[in-house]
């Protein structure tokens, strides 16, 4: 689905973490970090425990070149997927972390 549908959806007041999520993703995938912070955000306040939502809202953080922003979404997102259980997400988060912390280091 596209930024316009899914933007439509939103404005019809069919607002939901899933929604969110999707319009994040759409925005993150079309370059526009600050939309799609803005709308993984508000994905994880309706539902923390969306832990795919975490793993791309420290994507986009990182794209947008919020580091420890990055860091910190990560660390949430990681909690969460471990809390439910979602190995895949969980994995993803771990190489994520990994990696910023090696940038870090050098």
């Amino acid at each position: 689905m596209n930024i316009a549908a899914l933007e439509k959806m939103l404005a019809k007041g069919n607002d939901s973490a899933m929604l969110r999520f999707g319009l994040g993703k759409a925005y993150l995938d079309d370059g526009n970090d600050e939309q799609a912070i803005a709308h993984f955000q508000h994905c994880v306040s309706v539902d923390p425990s969306y832990s795919a939502a975490w793993k791309l809202l420290g994507k986009a953080y990182l794209q947008s070149g919020s580091r420890e922003q990055a860091q910190a979404a990560w660390q949430q997102g990681l909690a969460s997927a471990q809390a439910k259980g979602d190995k895949q997400t969980e994995k993803e988060i771990t190489v994520f972390l990994k990696k910023l912390n090696k940038v870090v280091q050098e």
